[in-house]
């Protein structure tokens, strides 16, 4: 009876130990995510709430009060929208089966030869993301620097600082951060990204709206920059066009957008959770760029600065100006991973399943200090190698393009239609077998059209300004 007892006890443990194990797997056999409403919530706001915030003013002076708000509003609207109809496109309708990235939701959409395009246009962007806040990072971080000599020596002082340091030190901190596993393992930096992004777009709205109410706002127009001496009607018309690829930046984040959902509980259903978080942080996020580009305006005039906090609109408080630099470089760095990780996950999920014997690809060598060892963290070969030689590379390219305003505009302009726009309408219209010319596929084909015109002029602007700046730039020397 005991033998028999303890037989039964033994049955009855295995089968607890398995009910476990289970309950801490999702249906598709991967460790149960944990994913909810706000830390969904903190990675959009990471993700959008970056650089673009600081060159809204400059860009609401190109375009005016009227267009300036009016491309703002636009915006805000189509990339909510259009991400809500990418939410619902997570999972397969007739298998429920999971998507794990754009691309595949593309693949299962639209077919081989979309995925195709959308895997070159996706992670060219995210690529371009990363260079793009290396360079913004560094900007900030040398304009603490700059900021502190001045307040010494006084605003007439050249105080000539050189970029490259602080890109080269961005490179060597993400090296480290990089080699955070995936994406699941980044919410409590996004959360702090998040908490940083409030902080400084606070301080900027804060110090132009100081500015106004003192009475020492700048002449404002209603179709912003005026044409005159110092600037041509085609001078004018590119800035108009650069201003369109800043503001579709600000409001670039679909690239990831699958791969947050994909953080996301079963329960409530994901793209229910997601609709949410997209209101949250698109709302959220409008009500900042509107008060950024708003006040940033009415405080500047049409002499608005490229970056509101960088351009040195802003001399004092010094230390709050200050503040708010390092608070954007602490969110860039959160920032840098969101973009980041879908670009090493792909590499090496390939990698994994090309190579699955092979140690270097997969053995996990554990890293720790005494008892707790096992439980530190852990290294992986071809993580370490991989990632570090991605950031090494998107270092470089920083170091030789440090044109703020105008890689802002190509980025946006690169990857604002396609993929916030082209691909979730074209999706939506295939899962839901929208009749051609019927009253709904015009309307979303006229979205469709209209923001491909407007990417096409960004991109026109930006290749423009690029090409100007290039003119007259010297890599690898110090700057003003």
């Amino acid at each position: 009876m005991q033998g028999f007892g303890d037989e039964n006890f033994e049955g009855e443990s295995g089968l607890e130990i398995q009910k476990a194990a289970n309950a801490e797997l999702d249906d598709d056999g991967k460790p149960s995510r944990t994913g909810n409403l706000w830390t969904a919530s903190a990675h959009i706001i990471t993700a959008i709430i970056g650089s673009g915030v600081l060159s809204l003013a400059w860009g609401v002076a190109q375009l005016g009060w009227i267009a300036g708000v009016a491309t703002l509003v636009i915006f805000s609207a189509i990339t909510l929208y259009t991400s809500s109809l990418l939410a619902d496109c997570y999972r397969s309708p007739l298998t429920g089966k999971r998507n794990y990235t754009y691309k595949d939701v593309v693949k299962n959409n639209l077919g081989q030869t979309m995925y195709v395009a959308c895997a070159m246009v996706q992670y060219a962007n995210l690529c371009g993301m990363v260079v793009g806040y290396t360079i913004t990072a560094s900007i900030s971080m040398a304009a603490i620097q700059k900021s502190d000599c001045f307040h010494r020596r006084g605003h007439e002082n050249s105080c000539s600082v050189s970029h490259n340091p602080y890109m080269i030190g961005m490179g060597i901190l993400e090296i480290f951060l990089s080699q955070i596993p995936n994406f699941h393992k980044l919410s409590m930096l996004s959360v702090v990204a998040a908490i940083m992004s409030f902080a400084y777009s606070s301080i900027g709205v804060g110090l132009a709206l100081a500015k106004v109410i003192s009475g020492q706002g700048e002449r404002t127009t209603l179709t912003g920059v005026e044409v005159g001496i110092g600037l041509s009607a085609a001078e004018k018309t590119w800035r108009m066009f650069r201003a369109f690829g800043d503001i579709a930046f600000a409001y670039t984040y679909s690239q990831i957008l699958v791969e947050i959902q994909d953080t996301l509980k079963a329960t409530p259903p994901e793209n229910q959770v997601m609709k949410k978080a997209n209101i949250v942080a698109v709302s959220t996020t409008t009500a900042f760029y509107m008060m950024c580009g708003c006040f940033g305006y009415a405080a500047f005039g049409n002499n608005a600065p490229g970056n509101l906090l960088t351009g040195f609109g802003f001399y004092e408080p010094f230390w709050l100006v200050d503040l708010a630099n390092a608070c954007i470089v602490l969110h860039l760095v959160g920032a840098y991973q969101v973009f980041a990780q879908p670009v090493f996950s792909a590499v090496e999920l390939r990698a994994n399943k090309k190579w699955p014997k092979s140690n270097f690809i997969t053995r996990e060598y554990k890293i720790g200090i005494g008892k707790n060892r096992n439980k530190f963290t852990s290294v992986n070969l071809m993580r370490l190698i991989w990632r570090s030689s991605f950031v090494i590379l998107a270092t470089l390219f920083a170091l030789i393009l440090p044109f703020f305003n105008d890689i802002l505009a190509f980025l946006g302009a690169m990857g604002y239609w396609p993929l916030t726009v082209y691909f979730p309408i074209e999706m939506y219209i295939a899962k839901n077998k929208i009749k051609k010319w019927s009253r709904r596929w015009l309307g979303l084909q006229l979205i469709n059209s209209v923001c491909l015109l407007v990417a096409v002029a960004a991109g026109c602007g930006s290749i423009q300004g690029l090409n100007k700046a290039l003119k007259t730039y010297k890599p690898f020397q110090v700057k003003e």
